[in-house]
Order: C-alpha cells, then sequence, then structure tokens
C-alpha cells in the first residue's frame, strides 16, 4: 500500500517537474538566453530530458539505473546552480513570485531520488 502511494506522489512530483520545466524551455525557445548554459546547451533543455526519462523508466517499471542517472544529474546540476545563486556567482531563472527555479528543482529531484530509494 505504502509503494503505491509513493508511486503516486512520484507520478505527481515529475507531472508538477515537467509542467514548470516546460514553460521555461518555451521561453527559452522563444526568447533565448532565459537559461544558464551547460557546455553551450541550456540547462532548461538538460532538466527536461532529466525530467522525461526518468519518468517514463518510472511509469513503464524499466531499469531503475536511468532513472537514478536522470534524477542524479538534474539534482547535481540543481545542487550546484542552487548554491551558485546562493553565493551570487550566476543567476537562476525565477518564479514570478522571485524564487529562484534552481531551488525548485534541487527539490523536485532530491524528492524523487529519496522516493525511489524509499520504494526499493
Amino acid at each position: 500500500m505504502i509503494n503505491k502511494i509513493l508511486n503516486i506522489l512520484i507520478i505527481i512530483i515529475f507531472s508538477f517537474g515537467i509542467y514548470g520545466a516546460s514553460n521555461l524551455v518555451y521561453k527559452e525557445y522563444t526568447l533565448k538566453q532565459v537559461c544558464p548554459q551547460i557546455l553551450g546547451i541550456p540547462a532548461c533543455y538538460i532538466i527536461m530530458a532529466c525530467l522525461i526519462i526518468p519518468f517514463i523508466t518510472h511509469l513503464f517499471g524499466f531499469n531503475h539505473k536511468y532513472y537514478f542517472i536522470g534524477t542524479g544529474l538534474a539534482l547535481t546540476i540543481a545542487t550546484y546552480g542552487s548554491i551558485f545563486q546562493y553565493f551570487g556567482i550566476s543567476e537562476c531563472p525565477k518564479t514570478g513570485g522571485g524564487i529562484p527555479m534552481c531551488y525548485i528543482s534541487f527539490m523536485i529531484f532530491f524528492s524523487l531520488v529519496l522516493l525511489k530509494f524509499k520504494i526499493k
């Protein structure tokens, strides 16, 4: 029973993340230079891939390795982004309320990793 609840919670978190990231990807695609870049690729594109691939692996029960590679990579990016944002080294895109999205991304991916470990 608890695993079913955790699976539903993971799906809700993924849905929230994909919705938020898709808005940011759209802004990056249309306006350009909205997201910081990693090796010349906008970070929001990488984060979106790191949401979609693990989401698919979760839904269809594929190898957990791909889930953790995607969420782990995104968690690493979000951690660096949050630290750099906090110390003023770089600037993350912000929500309408002024919250840096790298903080939200960190919480999303940290939760996804933690919940998946709890299910195993």
